[in-house]
């Protein structure tokens, strides 16, 4: 999966300690297939085993305008099934893995891109990205875990607009609703999740996992049991000698002090 090779569905390349992941059908507009899912699969199986953070971005003009439609039209109701319970588990494995996943957004970002894109961490979307949602239109349902996770993010009845009219909603109407987390002018998605996944990757490994796995399950509990979950995640993390280091860092002033946002 080295490189960028034409006939690789998602190419793979080590930047440092990051991962570079490519959705790579610039033909298709990126459509995702099971075949490409489960290349994704293996790319964050790999990013895992030898990166501290992944980006995640779409090669040609598009992020991903979603499912691919040729394939599903012709399975047969047991085999979508699987397939949809096969998505859920490979997208689980980007948001409740061991390292962050960041997208970078451009262009068509469209029902399985948007899911695709809501199963990652942090999502950073070009100024010329567009969200959709036309499931209602096709005769579909959502199969990629985006009635949860997209759903948790803009809420249900925006979700649920979207589907039901087929209407697209830009950047900056998507940051407002919390869809995505920054939007950066056009050509810039790709350089501005490097430089968040490389931030990121700066953190204590634990903290990472933490943050990424504890908080999920968090919100699936009761307040009670989350904030039980919390003291012990608190305590565990506290614990490891990375974080004895840092803290001392702190406060021997040999780390510095969060600051006010440059940019108000």
């Amino acid at each position: 999966m080295d490189g960028a090779a034409s006939e690789d569905l998602v190419t793979y390349e080590l930047r440092g300690s990051i991962a570079v992941i490519g959705l790579n059908r610039p033909e298709k507009r990126n459509a995702v297939s099971d075949r490409v899912v489960n290349a994704l699969s293996a790319a964050a199986e790999r990013a895992e085993g030898e990166a501290r953070a992944a980006v995640i971005h779409g090669h040609g003009k598009h992020f991903c305008a979603g499912l691919d439609l040729a394939e599903h039209v012709e399975k047969p109701l047991i085999d979508a099934v699987k397939g949809s319970r096969q998505w859920h588990r490979i997208f689980d494995r980007f948001e409740r893995g061991s390292i962050p996943f960041i997208t970078a957004l451009h262009g068509a970002v469209v029902g399985g891109g948007f899911e695709l894109a809501a199963a990652s961490h942090i999502r950073v979307a070009e100024e010329s990205a567009f969200f959709g949602m036309p499931e209602g239109t096709r005769g579909i349902f959502v199969g990629g875990g985006g009635s949860v996770r997209i759903a948790r993010l803009i809420g249900a009845a925006r979700m649920g607009d979207m589907m039901l009219t087929g209407r697209t909603v830009g950047a900056p109407e998507m940051e407002r609703w919390g869809g995505v987390s920054y939007v950066v002018p056009e050509g810039q998605g790709l350089e501005k999740a490097m430089e968040i996944a490389a931030k990121t990757a700066e953190n204590a490994e634990m903290s990472n996992y933490a943050i990424l796995n504890a908080l999920p399950r968090i919100q699936d509990m009761s307040s009670e049991d989350g904030l039980f979950v919390e003291s012990i995640m608190s305590a565990l993390t506290s614990a490891t000698p990375e974080a004895e280091e840092r803290l001392r860092a702190f406060l021997e002033k040999r780390a510095g002090k969060v600051e006010a946002p440059r940019n108000g």
